[in-house]
């Protein structure tokens, strides 16, 4: 949370104005901002990260098949579904956990439109071997990127690949509106068709297309702007911190995801760790509950498991998910509360 007087500032304003939605000033300008900070993309700010990615489906046309991951949050494969669309499930790879980019191609049909992958812990997916998959098949490609703010790769915005990225800004997230999300893009008459579609389709007594609710307000807005001038700092305090959990839980057997790409620059959004049995796991969990200590399987299940969408087997990712647990991680974590949580981690992993 950003220093209450300084949100309260910009909540003056929208009292002064009495303006609180309908593409305010304040969204303007964290749009505007945005756009700066990942390097000149054009940005649509939405209600949500989940109709971030319905939006994305529906403005680049996709129909039939799209390949995607089966890590990932459920929205990931939901918005799929939702736009009528029939998810393809391909494995992941045993480093990032992200898409196995080399097993795409063997997943295209004559059906298959598109690619939605996810960036998975903010840990980036093989960019450039899946643009050149998708320039030779024709298909579209869009990023999930709520775990992607503030990485680089190539030196690029992470989320400046891709037809489409969109992004989560909800409240667990390295940089939030508390309820919020973005669609990022280089295409300008792509962006205005999805400003309409996020619009109800028009301006004024204008109509231009069909769309939905997806816009948000200058209260939203207002905890953006108060945010985004700290996430280096954001970044380096979650550096810090990620640094100590690995000195602190060093000798157990735990396998940490580990970059694949030499010119990343990583945003440590998330302290993910895997056991080497979900028993384990399990026990663990259980014993930091008992102590107050919140932790998340994120992501379970496997999302080609889920009852009303089963997938072809991928027998990575269904054993990470079962593995993977994600540890307290946000920039307020002492370094008391980080060696505490190690120490019960240590005490109930034998």
């Amino acid at each position: 949370m950003p220093p209450l007087e300084e949100y309260v500032k910009y909540l003056e304003g929208i009292w002064e104005r009495g303006w609180l939605t309908n593409n305010g000033p304040l969204v303007q300008r964290l749009e505007a901002e945005l756009s700066s900070y990942l390097d000149n993309s054009l940005v649509q700010f939405t209600g949500n990260g989940t109709i971030a990615l319905q939006i994305a489906i529906k403005a680049l046309e996709l129909s039939g098949e799209i390949i995607t991951t089966p890590f990932s949050y459920v929205a990931t494969t939901t918005a799929i579904l939702w736009e009528n669309c029939e998810p393809v499930f391909v494995d992941i790879e045993d480093r990032t956990f992200c898409i196995d980019a080399a097993k795409i191609e063997a997943a295209i049909t004559s059906r298959t439109t598109g690619i939605l992958a996810t960036h998975v812990y903010g840990y980036p997916c093989d960019v450039v071997a899946i643009e050149d998959i998708a320039r030779r098949h024709n298909l579209k490609v869009i990023y999930d990127g709520a775990h992607a703010f503030g990485v680089r790769v190539h030196g690029r915005s992470l989320l400046s690949y891709g037809d489409l990225t969109t992004c989560s800004f909800h409240a667990t997230k390295l940089f939030h509106t508390v309820e919020g999300g973005a669609i990022v893009m280089k295409d300008e008459a792509l962006a205005r068709k999805i400003w309409l579609y996020k619009s109800f389709g028009h301006i004024g007594d204008e109509y231009f297309t069909l769309g939905v609710n997806g816009k948000n307000s200058e209260f939203h807005a207002a905890m953006g702007l108060c945010n985004l001038p700290r996430v280096t700092n954001f970044i380096e305090q979650r550096r810090t911190l990620a640094k100590l959990y690995r000195h602190e839980l060093a000798g157990l057997s735990l396998q940490f995801p580990e970059p694949t790409e030499d010119s990343l620059k990583y945003n440590y959004s998330y302290f993910p760790i895997l056991f080497d049995s979900e028993s384990r796991l399990l026990r663990v969990k259980e014993a930091l509950a008992a102590q107050t200590v919140n932790t998340r399987r994120y992501f379970f299940p496997s999302l080609n498991k889920l009852p009303y969408n089963t997938g072809a087997p991928c027998p990575m990712s269904e054993d990470v998910s079962r593995r993977a647990l994600c540890l307290p991680f946000y920039q307020e974590l002492t370094f008391e509360q980080v060696q505490w949580i190690s120490q019960l981690v240590r005490n109930f992993y034998g």
